[in-house]
C-alpha cells in the first residue's frame, strides 16, 4: 500500500530512533544501520528520549532513508524473524548496550518473531483431549492468558469470575488515578491484534477496555461464567478428578474437572484495618478497591488512610475538587520521577506504531527492556558495604541520593515534609513506587500530611494518637491486600482432605515455581507465591510464561495418557530452598523495615528473586519427571 509522502514524513518525524533504525534494518536488510554512525547513545531513562543521542545530520539521514524504504507500506521485509545470533546484535544495536545471549529466545517470542505457544507432537489435537476438562477461577489477566492458549489447542475449559464482569484487578479497582505503573506497549499481551494506547502509562479505563477486547478476540469469553463463584474444590483419589461446588446467580451447582487452575493472584483480598469505631462512622468508609460508582467528593473532607501505590495515585487526583484532604501515613515510600507519565501519545507516532512494519514490536521491545531486569543487580546485598542501614551497595546508593534530591526539590521550603517523605530504609525495599505529582499534592493548602497514628474512629471523624481530631466526611482505606491467603482461600482440598491452608501454615504460602504444590494434583496457581515482580517488568509477561507452562503439562499428559500429575515434595522443597537462599542476598531479607513481601516470620513469599529471563526459561516447559503421574484407567467416553 503506497502511502503519502506528506504522512510518512510528518509520522517519522516523531519517530523513536532506536526503533526505527531496526523497522528500517527489517524492512531492508542492510546492516549498516546496526554500525557506526547509527548506534544510538544508551538512555536509561523510563521514558527515553526519540532523537537517541543523534546529531542533527544523523538524524535527517535516517528519517530521509526510512522515508524511501517505506515508501510502499505492503513490500515484503528483507528479514522477519532475525534468529537468535542476530537478534543479539539489534538488541544491543538498539539499546546502545550489550545484551546476554539468553535474551535472544525470550524476545523473539515477546515480539511474535516466534510462538510462545505449545503444539500437539501430533500436529492436530489428540480426540482423547476433548474429553480432558479445565476449570479456571478468576478472569483477569491470567485467566485470560491460560484460556487464550487453551483455546489455540482445543482443550474445553471454563472460567468462572465472581464479579459481574471479567478484568480481575482492573474490573475491581475503580478508584480515581487508577492505572498501570509498567508502560503499556510492555503490559500488554505478546499476542492479539494491536492495541491504541493513548498514554505510555493508561488508565485504568483503557486496561478494562483492553482486556476486554482480548477476551473476545482470543475467543476466551463464551468460556466465561460471570457473578459465579467457587466456594469448595475437593481433589478425589478415586476419580482422580476435581469435584467443586460453585455459587451462581440460579443457586448453588456441582462440577466435575480434570484440572483446576486458580487465576486469582495475590490483589483479591482487600487489607480492611481492625479500627476501634469505625462502625460508628456516619459518612462513608470503604476500602479503595470498593470504590462507590457514584461518589462525588466535590466540597467533602477526605481522610485517606495509606501512602503505598493506591494512594499515591488517588491523591492528586482529587485533592483539588476536594474541601480538604488528610492523608495519614504509617511510612514514607520511596518514588522515582516519570517527566513524561501524563503526556499523550501523539497522533503521529500513533500512525507509526499502527501502519509502519515492525516499528511496534521494538518499541514494545525498548520499554520491556527499561523495565525488566536491568536494576535486579543492583538489589543485592554487598556484605563490605560500609552503611547497610542506609543502602545496600554503591548503586543502590546513588539511586537513594537521587530520589532524595527529586524530594527535596519537590518540597523545597518544607523542611517538614522533607522529613517525613525521606524513607530511612533503603530504596527498592518496599515496592518502588512513580511520582505523578504526589509531592507537588502534599504541598497544596488544603492536603495535610500526618504522620501519627490512626488511634479511633468516631461518627464524624479520625483521632490520631497524639489525641488531635480530625473531622471527616469520607474515610478511605489504601491499606492493601492480604497477600498471605492467595489460593487458599479458595476452599481447596487435595489428596487426603489436605487443605490448602493448612499446606501453607497459613501464611507462609510455597509452590514449585510458583504453581504447583504437593497433596494437590492437576492443581495449578497462576501469578502465586514468590511470582510478584519487585524489580520491575510486567504481570502480563509472567501470566503468559504461566499459561505456556501449565499446557506444557497439560499436552504431555494428554500424549502420554496420565490421569494426574501432582509435583514431588522433593522438587518443591529444593526449589523453594533456591528461592529462600537468593532471597537471602537480596534487597527484600533486609531487616530494617515492614515490607508485604514477606511474612509474619520474615520469609519473602510473595516475590521473585529471578531475572525475567530466568523465569522464562525455567517454565518454557514442565519437566515430567519432577511428577508423580498416575496413568488413566481406560479411555474416557466423549463429554464424560
Amino acid at each position: 500500500m503506497p502511502v503519502a509522502n506528506a504522512t510518512l514524513r510528518s509520522a517519522l518525524e516523531h519517530a523513536d530512533l532506536r526503533v526505527l533504525l531496526m523497522a528500517l534494518f527489517h524492512r531492508t536488510g542492510d546492516r549498516r544501520w546496526l554500525e557506526a554512525p547509527y548506534l544510538p547513545k544508551r538512555d536509561v531513562r523510563l521514558i527515553a528520549e526519540e532523537y537517541a543521542g543523534f546529531p542533527e545530520s544523523i538524524r535527517v539521514e535516517i528519517l530521509t532513508a526510512a522515508e524511501e524504504a517505506f515508501a510502499d507500506l505492503d513490500a515484503p521485509p528483507s528479514i522477519t524473524d532475525p534468529g537468535d545470533e542476530l537478534m543479539i546484535r539489534m538488541m544491543s544495536s538498539c539499546l546502545g548496550e550489550q545484551v546476554p545471549d539468553e535474551y535472544a529466545p525470550l524476545i523473539r517470542e515477546e515480539l511474535g518473531f516466534a510462538s510462545r505457544d505449545m503444539r500437539w507432537s501430533q500436529g492436530a489435537s489428540p480426540k482423547t483431549s476433548k474429553s480432558r476438562k479445565v476449570l479456571i477461577v478468576g478472569a483477569g489477566v491470567s485467566g485470560i492468558a491460560l484460556g487464550a492458549r487453551l483455546e489455540r489447542l482445543g482443550v474445553p475449559y471454563s472460567i468462572v469470575e465472581r464479579h459481574p464482569q471479567l478484568g480481575g484487578t482492573w474490573y475491581e479497582n475503580r478508584y480515581p488515578g487508577c492505572g498501570v505503573d509498567t508502560p503499556n506497549h510492555a503490559y500488554s499481551f505478546s499476542i492479539g491484534t494491536r492495541y491504541r494506547w493513548r498514554r505510555f502509562f493508561s488508565a485504568r479505563d483503557q486496561l478494562f477496555d483492553y482486556l476486554v477486547r482480548c477476551a473476545d478476540e482470543f475467543g476466551v469469553r463464551p468460556h466465561i461464567r460471570l457473578e459465579t463463584s467457587l466456594t469448595r474444590a475437593t481433589w478425589n483419589e478415586e476419580e482422580g478428578r476435581w469435584f467443586y461446588t460453585l455459587e451462581t446467580p440460579e443457586g448453588t451447582e456441582e462440577g466435575v474437572a480434570d484440572f483446576l487452575v486458580s487465576a486469582i493472584g495475590q490483589f483479591g483480598l482487600p487489607s480492611i484495618p481492625e479500627i476501634e469505631g469505625a462502625s460508628e462512622f456516619e459518612g462513608e468508609i470503604f476500602h479503595s478497591a470498593h470504590w462507590p460508582d457514584d461518589l462525588d467528593l466535590a466540597g467533602k473532607r477526605v481522610a485517606l488512610v495509606g501512602t503505598g501505590a493506591t494512594s499515591m495515585q488517588i491523591a492528586p487526583t482529587i485533592a483539588d475538587r476536594v474541601a480538604s484532604l488528610e492523608i495519614y501515613q504509617r511510612s514514607p515510600q520511596w518514588a522515582r520521577p516519570i517527566p513524561r507519565y501524563h503526556d499523550d501519545i501523539p497522533d503521529e507516532a500513533q500512525w507509526l506504531l499502527e501502519n509502519l512494519p515492525f516499528y511496534a514490536e521494538w518499541f514494545r521491545f525498548t520499554l520491556f527492556w527499561r523495565y525488566g531486569d536491568g536494576l535486579l543487580r543492583f538489589l543485592r546485598k554487598d556484605p563490605t558495604w560500609k552503611d547497610p542501614a542506609r543502602s545496600l551497595n554503591k548503586v543502590n546508593d546513588r539511586h537513594r541520593q537521587e530520589m532524595t534530591e527529586h524530594i527535596e526539590r519537590e518540597l523545597a521550603g518544607r523542611d517538614d515534609l522533607i522529613e517525613a517523605c525521606v524513607p530511612d530504609y533503603p530504596p527498592y525495599g518496599k515496592r518502588i513506587l512513580l511520582d505523578n505529582g504526589w509531592f507537588q499534592t502534599l504541598r497544596k493548602p488544603n492536603v495535610e500530611l500526618i504522620n501519627d497514628a490512626v488511634g479511633r474512629i468516631d461518627a464524624n471523624g479520625i483521632q490520631t494518637s497524639d489525641g488531635r481530631h480530625r473531622p471527616a466526611d469520607v474515610v478511605v482505606y489504601a491499606t492493601g491486600f492480604q497477600m498471605t491467603q492467595m489460593t487458599s482461600r479458595l476452599n481447596i482440598k487435595g489428596r487426603a482432605g489436605l487443605d490448602l491452608g493448612e499446606a501453607w501454615d497459613e501464611d507462609n504460602p510455597t509452590a514449585h515455581l510458583g504453581m504447583t504444590v504437593p497433596g494437590f494434583p492437576n492443581l495449578f496457581l497462576m501469578l502465586g507465591p514468590n511470582t510478584g515482580l519487585g524489580h520491575g517488568g510486567s504481570a502480563i509477561f509472567l501470566s503468559e510464561c504461566q499459561a505456556r507452562y501449565i499446557t506444557s503439562l497439560i499436552v504431555q499428559m494428554i500424549e502420554g495418557e496420565d490421569q494426574s500429575a501432582e509435583v514431588k515434595s522433593l522438587v518443591h522443597d529444593e526449589y523453594n530452598a533456591r528461592v529462600d537462599a537468593e532471597h537471602e542476598e537480596l534487597i527484600w531479607t533486609h531487616p530494617g523495615m515492614e515490607t508485604y513481601y514477606r511474612n509474619g516470620r520474615g520469609r519473602v513469599f510473595s516475590v521473585m528473586p529471578w531475572r525475567l529471563v530466568d523465569y522464562w526459561g525455567m517454565t518454557r516447559d514442565a519437566t515430567l519427571d519432577e511428577f508423580e503421574r498416575q496413568a488413566l484407567p481406560g479411555p474416557r467416553e466423549e463429554g464424560s
